[in-house]
């Protein structure tokens, strides 16, 4: 089934580009002067000459020559030496850029927010080219990203020789971007004189997982042929095993629906003396006390986390230059990166709490406490379902990048730029599998969350009087009899974002103070998601328990020798027996995909649990641009800027499966739309090296492609529901201002104000809304309607937006002032501030909002590196603080978001120069061990008003390197 949406009414680009360019010839004739003045901006360096930076007060120099060169607004960092960058991971080095904030996974930098806005609204270019890499994480930190956001940690940071955030829009830059573009520049053999060769050998050490793990890189590059000709290869590889200790929630939920029993059985008053019944199903609950319970939150799955992830990282470039004839440059960029994480989980969990069937309530509790917003922080259980659980993620992220760039000069006037290219992102989880023990009506198990960073769980006795660290306490179940049966969870995954790209840039020098430029682009995005589920005879079912597809031989081995196919481990400062996930796998092949003597472990891609993730969509961006540059002086006051704008037809076509009372059918949607964005950047210099900016533009990001393919929900043709995608979805559009005022006393120094403001015209929130089923494309009387029924469809959105306003305040500083030593001491430090607030649905039929801080904005966040550059010994350690911020909106349960509470990290390195080929290094990543502390908050009908609720608190220890880098 095909359907067709057009949301320009047949617009066309090209005659929109040219009515849209007569402002933009006015400007040409308005800026046709000749300058009064000498424009003071820095010169490019010509071609052919090599600048080389060492040092990183050196690469503050030229971060800060660039920022001051550009007519945008741009923040610049520069690698301190020869295949030397100046963090371990460039999202680390990102966080010292004013108003970028980064999140970390598992104690290292793997997504930016920028001014408030979270990684969906920001684009990366991976030597010019937009580029997507993504990752798996554990469920806390997001799982597996299917977004449009970034992950930078796949990626060595030595591997780049540069990154550049580009704040302000112009219409050279393509869209897509709220917040910013992030550049990165891989090192090209033209960077550098003639042969050049850089390596270094580290060992690192964190201090949780208590071993020594290798991480090196090398770098070659020559030129020849009178420097006409050069070739560079870079190499990166690490190694790291990251222990994380942690407790989790999952949710909290209340144990009634709509004021009716659910998860308790009875109460005590007396300290589990006796007992008083609280009134099931739909019975009217008269007593004041049971009411309090059954309106009460309390956690859905309590548990302690033990997770061992084995990472390797390997990045290689390799780039060829070359200088056929005067005035023209070809460049060919390659770059290969492999990211993997064999991630071991281990859980022991009170599963009861989840739950509202299989002839529950049963449990009992007493020696309870219940707060003022309504929260069960503390409690004692009887009959309580316990489950022990292994699971493991092989999770490989394989990055490919081909470029050929040609850059020409046509005389003295003309000169063009051809990029052609292509990315490919691949995450492939081959094996996701999940097992579990259970130990069903345990009596005397209490939680206590007063302390909700370190809970304090007691796992009673189970009914054979056994505790967790023995055999006897669990049992491998094929029945529902006493409770869930135990999990055999298979879902492997893929991820595949591929880009590819074709640009052509044209720029004309009409005089000394102007300069035409314009060009045509057309990229293509390919998004392609997959997940695959067990299932049985019903196609459109999952399978997850041992029920129908464990076979008796299996059930019946494993029960005869729990300790043999279980494992010690040590989960919250106690010692458990969980599953022996390796040991199960080799005796019963549960990984074989297909059925053998041990049951049934055939999958698809259909079935409930895995249809929302399988969905395709390709995106194809054609644009055309058209930019003036100018310069000139007025009243002695130089001034430079640009003008212009950049057309663009997005169309895409998006295929997913939609549910119908027959089966599920595989759905394509197709679309088009226009977008006109107008930019401007001005500077003015009042005064020698001060700098007055402005910049205003509109703006786009698209909605992630997951949002707009159509299906991956369900139907149901009893309640009269529909839960899907939306092809129909607008970008997020905005319109931008920014102004900042630079003084740059000397080459060292540079203070900055900056003033921001985005008014947001849409948002994307998940609603509910009554839609015929014709006009849905669907044919009622499939379904056994009436042609003019009426389904509840849920479905994301655009919402009203809001707007988002802040400032930032930024200084770099060498202490040259200081007497002695200290005088080759410096700093930088910024601070940011940001508000917007957003009017949310926090369910998807609600009739009111509520209004809250933008997801993944931080109001305050500063950052603060403090350095000493000696002749031989040179360090610098980096502080950063992030405000708190909400992260995702109705996460389930009735929760209204989850969040992540505010973090404070320390890094630092330490060098000593032994002659100018060997350095010694030594290094620390999140010295202070900083929590990922995560929340969950809650305004529910039952009264609960909690905030601040724990949903995941964690570490991950400290993080050194010890080692050398050579340079020839």
């Amino acid at each position: 089934m095909t359907k067709s949406i057009d949301a320009t009414g047949a617009s066309k680009t090209f005659l929109r580009f040219g009515v849209s360019m007569t402002a933009v010839a006015l400007a040409a004739g308005a800026f046709a002067v000749p300058a009064m003045a000498q424009d003071t901006a820095a010169a490019a360096p010509a071609d052919g000459d090599v600048v080389v930076v060492t040092g990183f007060r050196g690469s503050l120099q030229t971060a800060i020559s660039e920022k001051k060169r550009s007519t945008d607004m741009v923040d610049v960092i520069k690698a301190e030496d020869i295949g030397q960058f100046p963090d371990l991971n460039l999202a680390e080095s990102l966080q010292r850029i004013p108003g970028v904030s980064i999140d970390r996974d598992g104690g290292e930098g793997k997504q930016i927010t920028v001014r408030g806005l979270n990684s969906e609204f920001s684009r990366t270019r991976l030597n010019g080219l937009e580029a997507l890499a993504t990752t798996g994480s554990k469920d806390a930190s997001g799982g597996t990203n299917r977004s449009r956001g970034f992950d930078f940690n796949v990626f060595a940071a030595d591997l780049f020789n540069s990154l550049t955030v580009r704040k302000s829009m112009s219409a050279e830059v393509e869209e897509g971007s709220l917040g910013a573009t992030v550049d990165l520049q891989t090192a090209r053999p033209f960077d550098y004189k003639g042969f050049t060769l850089a390596s270094s050998l580290q060992f690192g050490y964190n201090d949780k997982a208590e071993q020594f793990e290798p991480r090196g890189t090398f770098m070659i590059a020559n030129r020849w042929a009178d420097g006409k000709l050069g070739a560079l290869l870079s190499v990166a590889y690490g190694e790291r095993l990251v222990i994380e200790d942690s407790t989790n929630t999952t949710r909290w939920e209340n144990s009634s629906s709509a004021g009716t029993a659910g998860r308790f059985q009875s109460y005590s008053a007396n300290g589990g003396t006796s007992f008083i019944n609280i009134p099931t199903g739909t019975a009217a609950i008269t007593d004041p006390e049971a009411q309090k319970l059954v309106n009460s939150l309390h956690p859905r799955i309590p548990r302690y986390n033990h997770f061992e992830t084995q990472q390797k990282r390997l990045g290689v470039t390799a780039s060829f230059q070359a200088r056929p004839w005067d005035g023209g440059t070809f460049t060919l960029d390659a770059m290969h990166a492999t990211f993997e994480a064999d991630r071991d989980e281990w859980e022991i969990e009170a599963l009861s709490f989840s739950r509202a069937g299989q002839g529950l309530p049963q449990t009992d509790v007493y020696n309870y406490t219940i707060d003022d917003k309504g929260t069960l922080i503390k409690g004692s259980f009887n009959d309580v379902d316990i489950r022990a659980e292994h699971r493991f993620d092989d999770l490989t992220t394989t990055f490919d990048q081909l470029n050929l760039t040609w850059d020409q000069k046509w005389g003295d006037r003309l000169t063009s730029k051809l990029l052609i290219g292509s990315s490919t992102s691949d995450q492939d989880t081959p094996e996701q599998t999940t097992f579990t023990f259970e130990s069903y009506n345990v009596d005397g198990y209490s939680y206590d969350y007063t302390d909700m960073t370190a809970p304090v769980f007691n796992y009673g006795s189970s009914s054979t009087n056994c505790q967790p660290n023995q055999a006897c306490y669990w049992t491998y179940s094929t029945s529902t009899a006493a409770g869930d049966a135990s999990l055999i969870r298979l879902r492997p995954q893929n991820v595949k974002n591929e880009f590819s790209t074709a640009r052509l840039d044209l720029a004309f020098d009409i005089n000394d103070n102007l300069t035409l430029k314009g060009g045509l682009s057309n990229k293509k995005y390919n998004f392609n998601s997959s997940e695959f589920g067990r299932y049985t005879s019903n196609v459109n079912t999952r399978d997850e328990n041992a029920t129908t597809t464990g076979s008796a031989l299996l059930a019946s081995t494993i029960n005869g020798d729990i300790a043999k196919f279980s494992q010690e481990v040590t989960v919250g400062g106690n010692t458990y027996l969980v599953p022996n996930l390796d040991l199960i796998r080799s005796t019963f092949n549960y990984d074989c995909r297909c059925t053998n003597a041990n049951g049934t472990f055939t999958m698809n891609s259909t079935n409930s649990s895995s249809r929302t993730n399988t969905r395709f969509a390709s995106e194809e961006d054609a644009g055309v641009w058209l930019q003036l540059d100018f310069r000139g002086d007025v009243a002695g006051m130089p001034f430079r800027g640009n003008i212009g704008t950049r057309e663009v037809d997005t169309s895409l076509v998006a295929t997913g499966y939609i549910g119908t009372p027959t089966g599920f059918q595989l759905t394509t949607v197709e679309r088009t739309y226009h977008d006109s964005l107008p930019s401007l950047n001005f500077v003015l210099e009042p005064h020698d090296n001060v700098y007055v900016r402005f910049a205003t533009a509109k703006t786009m990001a698209r909605p992630t492609l997951l949002s707009l393919i159509p299906g991956g929900g369900s139907v149901n043709t009893t309640a009269n529901t529909i839960t899907t995608g939306n092809p129909s979805l607008n970008p997020t559009r905005a319109d931008t201002t920014d102004l900042s005022i630079e003084w740059y006393p000397d080459r060292d120094t540079l203070f900055t104000v900056a003033f921001f403001q985005k008014k947001l015209n849409s948002y994307i929130q998940s609603r509910t809304q009554n839609i015929r089923l014709a006009d849905l494309g669907y044919d009622p009387a499939e379904f056994g309607e009436a042609a003019d029924a009426v389904y509840a469809v849920t479905t994301p959105v655009n919402t009203p937006g809001g707007d988002l306003k802040g400032y930032e305040i930024s200084l770099q500083k060498p202490f040259t002032f200081l007497p002695g030593f200290l005088s080759k001491t410096g700093g930088i430090v910024n601070y940011t501030h940001v508000e917007s607030q957003i009017d949310y649905f926090t369910t998807a039929a609600a009739t009111t909002t509520t209004k809250a801080n933008l997801l993944g904005l931080s109001p305050e966040a500063w950052n603060v590196t403090l350095y000493y550059e000696g002749d031989a010994l040179a360090g610098r350690v980096a502080f950063a603080y992030r405000d708190g911020y909400l992260s995702a909106l109705s996460p389930g349960s009735g929760a209204d978001f989850w969040g992540k509470n505010e973090t404070f990290n320390v890094d630092a390195q330490l060098t000593w120069t032994i002659n100018p080929q060997f350095t010694f290094i030594l290094e620390g990543v999140n010295l202070t061990d900083e929590p990922d502390d995560r929340f969950i908050s809650y305004n529910t009908p039952q009264g609960n008003t909690a905030s601040d609720l724990l949903y995941d608190y964690g570490h991950s220890g400290r993080q050194y390197y010890v080692g050398f880098r050579y340079k020839y």
